[in-house]
């Protein structure tokens, strides 16, 4: 199927592994000019560079920073000014008891995952609207469905997002303009490894063993795969999908059933 956003722009934030990677990798595969963003700037230019390769009639752009922090959002900005895609993408506070966390912990939390992709959202969505053409995609969580225990900053933060964009996206589907959630649960990326490895660790546990029954527990059998992800985003990034507006996608392998 052609999704008929060859030429198109995109920003895709924390993209330079993960699902951020999956996501802009399956945008390039359809045409689509991709800006990356990353706090790494060394992994960052090696993804652009392994892109750019396998991809060489599209343009590939960086802006290293931290998409979380305003002079991340600048710099990405800067580098894609007017994107007709935009790919909201950070990664998670760390897990703990309410109890522990300050003022400054929720507001770090809001700012990254709530307040930061509405920022970016306001500078672009004009421009989307004037083109008669947009298509925003919110990398959030299964928490939104289904909040996981100890990840309370992230449910908070993340629901937030989903609430407000639930009114905008039927403001902005008028003019050819959506707004989505792609909610993932657990896939293999860097992250999930490496929260696995600790929670072993913590455990006396086997880090193999651990990530086995974790893919065991999952309906599927398996965990979800950055790549078909990806392909997910882009299908929400179609011309296709300009009547699928305000929805949240849950990718779990069918995981969110079987929650209590």
């Amino acid at each position: 199927m052609d999704l008929g956003i060859s030429g198109r722009r995109a920003l895709v934030c924390a993209s330079s592994r993960g699902l951020g990677r999956g996501c802009a990798e399956a945008l390039a595969a359809e045409g689509v000019h991709v800006t990356l963003t990353g706090r790494d700037a060394e992994s960052l230019a090696r993804t652009a560079a392994e892109i750019r390769k396998a991809y060489p009639n599209v343009e590939v752009t960086e802006a290293a920073g931290d998409i979380t922090t305003p002079e991340g959002r600048e710099a990405a900005l800067e580098a894609c000014p007017q994107p007709d895609i935009l790919i909201n993408n950070a990664g998670g506070p760390a897990p703990g008891d309410f109890r522990d966390w300050s003022r400054e912990d929720w507001l770090k939390a809001l700012d990254a995952l709530m307040l930061g992709p509405i920022e970016l959202i306001r500078r672009t969505v004009d421009a989307m609207i004037a083109r008669k053409f947009g298509r925003i995609v919110n990398i959030t969580s299964s928490s939104v469905k289904s909040p996981i225990l100890f990840l309370g900053l992230s449910n908070g933060a993340r629901s937030g997002l989903t609430g407000f964009i639930a009114g905008l996206s039927r403001q902005t589907v008028r003019h050819n303009v959506t707004i989505n959630g792609l909610l993932p649960g657990s896939f293999e990326t860097d992250r999930l490894r490496a929260m696995v490895e600790a929670r072993a660790k913590a455990a006396g546990s086997n880090f193999d063993q651990a990530i086995r029954v974790l893919r065991e527990q999952n309906p599927s059998g398996r965990l979800g795969s950055p790549e078909e992800f990806g392909k997910a985003c882009a299908f929400l990034c179609s011309v296709h999908a300009g009547f699928i507006t305000g929805q949240n996608l849950l990718m779990d392998g069918g995981a969110h059933a079987l929650t209590p």
